[in-house]
């Protein structure tokens, strides 16, 4: 088969068909060779050099190739690991810019550029072609009818986001076909979306599916696999295994029809990206795509002995965020996915490396500076995961603008409280209302808060409250992986249990948290299942158990019928009532004399500056909201009234009695959630001008007024 190559372009990078051809272009600026692969038939290989060079990009044009066509590289240079570089010709690559791979990396020791069994170790050039155990890139057409789709842009103060994985969210689902289970169709299947929009969340949060290495070795000797795809290998391609269509480039169509129904039903797409490393790893690690193109390029090496890397996500190696080209990559992949994917935002794993051009990190680094300056991806949502490994690495609050954040330091506040840590009251009052010592004076807004207690990492809500000691026995790692400092309680017993005074416990339990999450200003994160009291047996690190420990349990026992049942009343109870998500921070004292906030002790005494440290008063807290007091107006710019509503928190153990303020004691109250019930109130018993209530331990009372008619 003799095929032409033309000159062609260095621009845009990646295989672009152009209705006659296909364009190739691919940037190595340490390479001495560059060939491009086709595959025909039984992976039949063709190779190709590609002899122009403009600007670092080697490029071609072959006419009459078409959608459909399988490629890779390989490329020649320097085989030097202790300079950086480390080419070998024998690896078949994938190329950064594919959009479409067709499977899964095989393991072996092919994949590695260096014998295993030499004293030297990766310091020796392998001899070994591993193109059997490597996927194939895939040319696509990226026309999609979206049927003038575009993105939601629903407000951040209206937003609850549900953190799911795609694969176990349907994986077992009954009403989703067997050959649609675990893949993205079966996500937009009408009967998953039902669930979505009976929740009431307003945008899923997809743990990866940028195409990643599924099978690494420390995890193939075990019988084990990477579940939830945090070692990116191709950030532009939809991870292959969930496409229900094969693996002939047909996944892109199946993920855009996903976000395209998703966005049907009133419902955002946020991706959560890797872009601080990728799968190939230490120096020890398989050569693969980055590594073999140009390493010394790609990755973040130490300065004074290149052979190593410098590792901020504890994953091996970080990719050089210094080089320009670095960044346009990951500046093409995030424009990529919101203009020809149509995702709504991203959650940027281990931000922090991103920042790091030297070795702090830096605020002012020309990842956040691009981020900043972009007409796309300004516009959309940007959530970064605040923290990374290395030194100085916990950066809760220090983001710029634009960027909301996981909030670490609510999810250990709000577990502490509740299972009656020592805590300090000031801190939950400042998490409950959005974390304005964190974000405020920034001039930021409450939204930058992205509210969580539990996430795919760590326990769910049922461990949560069900263990006080991780159990990952089912890793193989002896129990050695995963957090140790879970801030959990498991209520009086390890684990499971038939003692009904401990599943009763542990039932309210989880609505305080879930109510606690729901009513406190800034953005809910949900992790997904905990609604229906998903366990994962105590395991807080199931990164490598796909199977039904992690997998969703649709056939839902009586008690966890009812906790879906609860979420989704206060799900819809949070969108009933601005008071609970305002766009704006509390002021205090208002221009009309009155508060929008005010907080109590139990006796109904209004809190003093040197109250709030008290031990007395730490597990118990009567909050008061005004909604005559909203400061901003609707859309429109018309005034915005909601309800009021006392809200007691008692998280001592024992029973308490809580004064009614005496400003509010000559008003009628509806109890509208009492979390010792396992739905929400229908408001129907009134209690008038009362003076006191006594709550049971561990839970909380809400309270809407009854304005005189």
């Amino acid at each position: 088969m003799k095929l032409d190559v033309w000159p062609g372009k260095p621009y845009p990078l990646g295989a672009t068909w152009d209705g006659e051809g296909v364009n190739f272009a691919i940037f190595s600026e340490n390479a001495t060779e560059v060939e491009l692969c086709l595959f025909t038939g039984q992976d039949h290989e063709i190779r190709l050099p590609l002899k122009e060079v403009n600007n670092c990009v080697w490029h071609g044009y072959i006419p009459g190739l078409q959608p459909g066509q399988r490629y890779n590289y390989r490329v020649n240079g320097d085989f030097v690991p202790k300079k950086g570089h480390r080419f070998n010709r024998k690896k078949l690559l994938l190329d950064p810019y594919a959009r479409a791979i067709t499977g899964d990396i095989g393991y072996g020791e092919e994949i590695f550029a260096y014998p295993w069994h030499t004293d030297e170790k990766d310091l020796a050039c392998s001899n070994t072609d591993d193109s059997h155990l490597i996927p194939k890139c895939v040319v696509v057409n990226d026309f999609f009818d979206w049927e003038g789709d575009q993105l939601l842009n629903i407000p951040w103060h209206e937003t609850v986001i549900y953190e799911i994985h795609v694969k176990g969210f349907t994986q077992q689902h009954p009403k989703i076909p067997k050959h649609l289970q675990g893949t993205y169709a079966g996500l937009s299947h009408p009967a998953a979306i039902s669930h979505l929009q009976s929740l009431g969340i307003t945008a899923v949060e997809l743990l990866p599916v940028h195409h990643f290495l599924a099978y690494p070795g420390h995890l193939v000797n075990k019988g084990l696999r990477n579940y939830w795809g945090y070692d990116s290998i191709g950030y532009f391609a939809p991870y292959s295994e969930y496409s229900s269509s094969g693996r002939t480039g047909e996944q892109i169509k199946e993920f855009k029809s996903m976000v395209k129904a998703l966005h049907r039903a009133g419902i955002e797409v946020i991706l959560d990206v890797v872009y601080n490393h990728t799968g190939e790893g230490n120096h020890l690690g398989p050569t693969i795509s980055f590594r073999g193109i140009d390493n010394a390029a790609y990755y973040r090496l130490v300065d004074d002995d290149p052979r190593y890397y410098m590792d901020f996500t504890g994953c091996g190696n970080s990719l050089n965020v210094r080089h320009p080209q670095i960044l346009k990559l990951i500046m093409d992949s995030l424009r990529y996915w919101v203009e020809q994917m149509h995702v709504d935002g991203f959650r940027f794993d281990l931000a922090p490396a991103l920042a790091r051009e030297l070795y702090e990190v830096n605020h002012l680094a020309a990842f956040f500076n691009l981020i900043h300056q972009d007409p796309i991806l300004s516009k959309v949502k940007l959530i970064a995961e605040p923290w990374d490994v290395g030194e100085g690495g916990y950066q809760v609050g220090n983001f710029p603008l634009l960027w909301s954040e996981w909030n670490g330091k609510y999810r250990d506040t709000v577990r502490d409280f509740w299972r009656g840590d020592d805590h300090s009251l000031t801190e939950f009052a400042y998490r409950f209302t959005g974390s304005p010592d964190l974000y405020q004076a920034q001039g930021k807004l409450p939204h930058t808060s992205i509210n969580f207690i539990t996430a795919h990492d760590g326990f769910t809500l049922r461990d949560l409250v069900s263990y006080n000691q991780k159990h990952n026995e089912a890793n193989g790692e002896n129990n050695q992986d995963g957090d140790n400092h879970n801030r959990s309680w498991n209520c009086g017993a390890e684990g499971e249990t038939d003692d009904p005074e401990i599943l009763t416990l542990r039932s309210r339990q989880q609505r305080n948290l879930l109510v606690t999450l729901m009513l406190s200003q800034g953005v809910p994160m949900l992790l997904g299942g905990d609604e229906m009291g998903r366990s994962q047996n105590g395991n807080n690190n199931a990164y490598c158990q796909d199977n039904e420990l992690t997998w969703f349990n649709w056939e839902l026992s009586d008690e966890n019928r009812e906790l879906l049942a609860f979420t989704q009343q206060l799900i819809a109870f949070r969108h009933q009532h601005p008071v609970f998500r305002r766009r704006h921070w509390f002021q205090g004292r208002t221009k009309s004399q009155m508060n929008d906030i005010c907080w109590y002790d139990c006796h109904g005494q209004a809190l003093r500056e040197q109250q709030w440290e008290k031990a007395s008063i730490k597990n118990a807290i009567t909050v008061f909201l005004n909604g005559q007091e909203l400061s901003a107006p609707d859309p429109r710019g018309k005034r915005i009234i909601d309800d009021s509503f006392l809200l007691f928190f008692n998280s001592d153990r024992a029973e308490m009695v809580f004064q009614f303020p005496e400003s509010l004691q000559g008003w009628d109250w509806q109890l509208v959630i009492d979390t010792n019930q396992p739905r929400l109130l229908s408001g129907e018993t009134v209690y008038s001008s009362p003076e006191e209530m006594v709550l049971n331990g561990l839970s909380i009372l809400v309270f809407k007024l009854v304005e005189p008619q």
